[in-house]
């Protein structure tokens, strides 16, 4: 069975998009993108909700091509682009590219079917799907990359529970500017 795991930068007050999708509180330190990017060579499958997805499609494409990109900003637009992705989207998507498929369907049913198979891990991204998939049990790992700023509202990471979850704490990291990794994987 393959392994799900959700993580995202959020801020101290638990948001991972200020209102108004606003992510210019969340800047990574170069040793925190390169973590991200260690993070996302190891994932054999991005599952996106649409809004992360337009988000992501709409700079990696060609981030290995911005000027002034660093190493690691190159080999991230790389991965981004070779690693197969899973787009949910219950809105009309005329054409997605770069190893992507479009599920229109049950997105539970879909992250299920594809746990159940063969293959390294999955992440999760949106905080939608991730909420749905959350719901329905099927998250093992929760990576938390926690930024020190009170951002007062707009995207939560975590979505309300059915019941609680239980973790157990399996990492802890600091890095530059006061941010910290923290990983738990459910019991």
């Amino acid at each position: 069975m393959r392994k799900l795991i959700y993580g995202m930068n959020l801020s101290l007050d638990g948001y991972i998009a200020a209102a108004g999708g606003d992510l210019g509180w969340g800047g990574p330190s170069d040793e925190l993108f390169q973590w991200w990017l260690e993070q996302e060579q190891a994932i054999d499958l991005f599952l996106y909700g649409r809004r992360l997805w337009e988000t992501m499609s709409s700079y990696w494409p060609t981030g290995d091509q911005q000027p002034g990109a660093t190493p690691a900003e190159i080999e991230f637009a790389r991965n981004w682009r070779d690693t197969p992705k899973v787009l949910f989207s219950s809105t009309t998507i005329d054409k997605v590219d770069w190893n992507t498929r479009i599920v229109t369907g049950d997105a539970i049913a879909e992250i299920t079917r594809l746990k159940a198979g063969d293959g390294g891990p999955m992440r999760v991204g949106g905080a939608m799907l991730a909420g749905a998939a959350m719901r329905a049990g099927l998250v093992d790992e929760y990576e938390i990359v926690t930024h020190p700023v009170l951002v007062g509202g707009g995207t939560p990471f975590f979505t309300m529970l059915d019941s609680w979850v239980n973790l157990n704490l399996v990492e802890t990291r600091a890095f530059p500017g006061g941010v910290v990794l923290t990983r738990y994987e459910r019991r």
